[in-house]
């Protein structure tokens, strides 16, 4: 008899555990946001999560043509070729922040199945903004508009520059995946992945 009972015993155990787990899961499952939220979300922590720089760069009005195998060089022979006789120099400061490319961070990018996410990230892309009050003239006999186009040329050899240097890029992609799986886990997702190839068609 104390057997049958035994068994009983178990098998209650078993019921109660199983319907436990099933409302468990059920319930994670009705809490968890939709990938529209979900995405709204990522987006709000990535355009948090930005790394920053400041540099300058240091540009003669009177370069020299071998100069121009670099990014800078295409500057300064802009100016040799552009303005007659250029004289003077430069100092150009400017602010940089590296992050993802938002725009291109949708649903599409953004597949849910249970507790698991898997996150395409866009590309990182630079923002890059000059700053006029530290930035130096010096001797420079180049008219305004001409100088609107250096700076202009100048916050472009910055972007190049920062996009070239593989180390900035991945120091920006990783502070990006850490801020974006700590949001997800927040939200209940338990297992985050960041992939490389197209994500098939997103499942709830």
């Amino acid at each position: 008899m104390s057997k049958h009972f035994a068994i009983a015993g178990l098998c209650a155990v078993a019921c109660i555990l199983g319907a436990g787990s099933a409302f468990w899961l059920l319930r994670q499952r009705e809490t968890l946001p939709d990938p529209p939220a979900v995405v709204e979300k990522v987006r709000e922590v990535a355009r948090l999560e930005t790394v920053e720089l400041t540099l300058y760069k240091k540009i003669s009005f009177e370069p020299e043509p071998a100069e121009a195998a670099s990014f800078w060089g295409d500057v300064a022979n802009w100016v040799r070729f552009t303005v007659r006789k250029p004289q003077g120099k430069a100092i150009v400061f400017a602010q940089v922040e590296l992050g993802l490319d938002l725009q291109r961070l949708d649903a599409s990018r953004l597949r849910l199945h249970g507790t698991r996410a898997e996150v395409m990230l866009p590309p990182i892309e630079a923002q890059v903004r000059l700053l006029p009050a530290e930035t130096e003239i010096i001797g420079s006999n180049l008219d305004s508009a001409e100088t609107a186009q250096l700076f202009e040329r100048a916050r472009e050899a910055f972007e190049r520059e920062v996009m070239a240097d593989p180390r900035l890029r991945d120091k920006a992609r990783e502070a990006s995946e850490r801020a974006i799986r700590a949001l997800l886990i927040t939200l209940g997702y338990r297992e985050v992945d960041f992939v490389q190839q197209p994500l098939r068609a997103e499942q709830t």
